[in-house]
C-alpha cells in the first residue's frame, strides 16, 4: 500500500483568493443578445448530459452560478472543495485553483455559459463522491454486494438551487455519528504523522511479566506514544505495562492475556500510516451505507466477529460470531437487508455447492456416509441409500437434495434468523461452540453463527411479547420446526470495518481478514486519495 504524504503547502486554503477574483457575469447591464448567447451556450454545454439539460431547460437556461447574487453559492462550493481532503477525498479532484483560472478567463457570454454548466458538473461530482463514495464497491471486490444509495442528479440540482447553499453542502456527508467520529480520528492521526508518529518499533517476539531490558523499554515507549500507558521510567514488564497491553489487545480485537506475543507485537508495530488508511477506507464505506439505518437494527461486523442490536443508536445487545472462511467461495458478503422471521428447530437444507463438493465424494465412497442427512428426489421422496448408486454422479448431474432434520446436532443449531436474500446468508445457532473461543473466527460457509442465539432471539422478541424467553422455549420444546414472524422487521447490516470508533471509547482496529480494505485503499489511491500530515 502506498504511504505517499501530500506536502503541507498544498493544504493551505485558497478561498480568500477565490472570493477576490470571481467574475460576475451579469454585474452590469447587458444587451438581450448577450443574455441569449449565454443561454444558448448553456443549452449547448448541457446537451450531452440529460440531467443537466432537463434542469436548465426548466429554468429557461438561466444560470445558478453566474450573477452577483449567486456569490454565496459559488463561495460555498469552493469552500467545500477546499475541505474535501478532510473527508478523505482527493483534493486535486476538485481543483479550486484551476477553477479560479477558468473564472478569470471567462470573458464572453459563450465562455461564461460553458463555465456555468461545468460548475454544475463539478458540484454533482463532488456531491456524489462525498454522499455515496468515490468507488463502486462490487468493481473492487465481487463479495461486496452492497447496493449504494445513489441520489438522483436532477433532484440534487433542483434541491440545491432552492436551498441555502452552505447548509446544503454541509448536509451532504453521512450524518451517522460514526462518520463524524472517524473524521475526528483521521484528523488526529494526521497531526500525529506531522509530529513524527509513534517512534521506533518494538524488536523481539514475546514479552511478559517480569521481563526487562531494551526490548521492554522499546515496548514501554511505544505504548506511551500510542496513549495506552501513562508516562513512566520503568524498565521492566510490570503491572502498568501489563494493563496497557490488555487495553491495547481489547482495542484491536486480540485475545486479552496481558502478554505481548507475536500477534500483539505485530499489531503494535503497525505504523500510523496504515492505521490512517484503515480510517479513510472506513469513511468511504460509511458513504456506501449513507441512508437511515432504522430505529432498531442489527449490525454484524465481519472483522470484529460480533453481531449487535442497536436501538435508537444505542447498543443494547452483543454476541460473538463466526463468519465465512477465507476461501473465495466462503467469504461472508457485505450487504443490507431486513430480518423478517426466525425458525426454531430448523431443518438444514444443504446448499448445492456443499452437496456436490463435500458430500457427493463421500457418498461415492460409501452410500451410508453422512447418515444425519436425508436425501430426497425432486418430488421430495426419501431416497433409499441401499438401492441408490451414487458412483456415476458428478457435480453437474447429481439429481438429489439433502437436508438435516431438526436436532441438537443440526448444523444450524436450534434457531436461525432469516432475512431472505439471493446470497442465502442468514444468522444461526451452531453445535460447534468451541470456535467462539478463538481470536480469529473465519470458519463458516458464509453464514454468520452466533455464540448466544437464544439471548439474541429473546432480545428480538422482547419488542412484541412480554415473556420472550417463555414463548421461545415453548416452541423449542416441541422439537418441531416453528416459524416466528417479527411483527416489526429489523434491518440487518452486514459490514466490514477494520477501523471504527465506539461512542464511548477510543478508536478500534481489526485485522483485514479478507484483504478487502487493502484492495479498497489501492483503488482510492488510484483515484487520487493520499495520506497527509497536518500540523496544528
Amino acid at each position: 500500500m502506498s504511504h505517499a504524504i501530500l506536502p503541507q503547502h498544498r493544504l493551505r486554503t485558497v478561498l480568500p483568493t477565490i472570493i477576490a477574483v470571481f467574475v460576475f457575469f451579469f454585474s452590469a447591464p447587458h444587451a438581450q443578445a448577450q443574455v441569449t448567447e449565454f443561454r444558448q451556450a448553456v443549452a449547448e454545454a448541457a446537451s450531452n448530459d440529460p440531467d443537466l439539460l432537463s434542469f436548465y431547460r426548466e429554468r429557461g437556461f438561466d444560470g445558478i452560478w453566474s450573477t452577483r447574487e449567486d456569490r454565496n453559492r459559488r463561495n460555498a462550493l469552493l469552500a467545500a472543495f477546499n475541505s474535501a481532503g478532510d473527508h478523505g477525498l482527493p483534493s486535486d479532484r476538485y481543483d479550486a485553483a484551476g477553477l479560479i483560472d477558468q473564472l478569470e478567463a471567462a470573458a464572453t457570454p459563450q465562455q461564461q455559459g460553458r463555465l456555468e454548466v461545468e460548475l454544475s458538473r463539478q458540484f454533482l461530482d463532488y456531491a456524489r463522491d462525498i454522499q455515496t463514495g468515490l468507488l463502486t464497491p462490487s468493481r473492487i471486490d465481487s463479495t461486496i454486494v452492497r447496493q449504494i444509495p445513489l441520489r438522483s442528479r436532477l433532484s440534487t440540482m433542483r434541491a440545491f438551487a432552492q436551498s441555502n447553499p452552505a447548509a446544503f453542502l454541509r448536509a451532504l456527508p453521512p450524518s451517522a455519528p460514526e462518520y463524524t467520529r472517524l473524521m475526528s480520528e483521521k484528523m488526529r492521526m494526521e497531526r500525529l504523522l506531522a509530529d513524527g508518529g509513534w517512534g521506533p518499533t518494538v524488536p523481539g517476539q514475546k514479552y511478559e511479566r517480569g521481563d526487562s531490558g531494551a526490548g521492554v523499554v522499546a515496548l514501554r515507549n511505544r505504548l506511551i506514544a500510542m496513549g495506552y500507558l501513562e508516562r513512566t521510567t520503568t524498565q521492566s514488564y510490570d503491572d502498568a505495562i501489563f494493563g496497557a497491553i490488555t487495553r491495547f489487545q481489547d482495542a484491536h480485537g486480540l485475545a486479552i492475556d496481558g502478554t505481548a506475543g507475536p500477534g500483539t507485537l505485530a499489531e503494535i508495530n503497525k505504523q500510523p500510516e496504515e492505521r490512517l488508511q484503515s480510517i479513510i477506507v472506513a469513511m468511504e464505506r460509511e458513504r456506501w451505507i449513507n441512508r437511515p439505518r432504522g430505529e432498531r437494527y442489527i449490525w454484524v461486523n465481519i472483522t470484529d466477529f460480533t453481531a449487535k442490536i442497536f436501538d435508537n443508536g444505542v447498543e443494547t445487545f452483543s454476541t460473538r460470531s463466526v463468519v465465512g472462511a477465507r476461501d473465495r467461495d466462503r467469504m461472508t458478503p457485505e450487504f443490507s437487508d431486513v430480518m423478517e422471521f426466525m425458525v426454531i428447530n430448523p431443518s438444514w437444507y444443504v446448499p448445492r455447492s456443499i452437496i456436490t463438493k463435500e458430500y457427493l465424494p463421500q457418498l461415492r465412497a460409501n452410500p451410508n456416509a453422512v447418515r444425519n442427512l436425508v436425501i430426497t428426489d425432486r418430488n421430495g421422496r426419501v431416497v433409499d441409500r441401499n438401492s441408490a448408486d451414487f458412483s456415476g454422479y458428478t457435480e453437474t448431474n447429481f439429481p438429489y437434495s439433502m437436508r438435516e432434520p431438526p436436532s441438537q446436532g443440526n448444523a444450524l443449531g436450534l434457531v436461525k434468523f432469516m432475512f431472505p436474500n439471493r446470497y442465502n446468508i442468514y444468522l444461526h445457532d451452531t453445535p460447534s461452540k468451541s470456535l467462539f473461543g478463538r481470536e480469529v473466527r473465519t470458519y463458516s460457509h458464509g453464514c454468520v453463527r452466533l455464540a448466544d442465539p437464544f439471548d439474541f432471539a429473546y432480545a428480538l422478541l422482547a419488542k412484541q411479547v412480554g415473556n420472550p424467553e417463555e414463548v421461545f422455549q415453548a416452541h423449542l420444546r416441541t422439537g418441531r420446526e416453528r416459524r416466528v414472524d417479527l411483527e416489526a422487521p429489523v434491518p440487518v447490516h452486514i459490514i466490514y470495518r477494520t477501523a471504527f470508533v465506539p461512542a464511548d471509547g477510543r478508536v478500534q482496529f481489526r485485522r483485514d481478514v479478507y484483504g478487502r480494505d487493502g484492495r479498497i485503499w489501492n483503488a482510492l489511491a488510484r483515484e487520487g486519495v493520499a495520506l497527509r500530515a497536518v500540523r496544528g
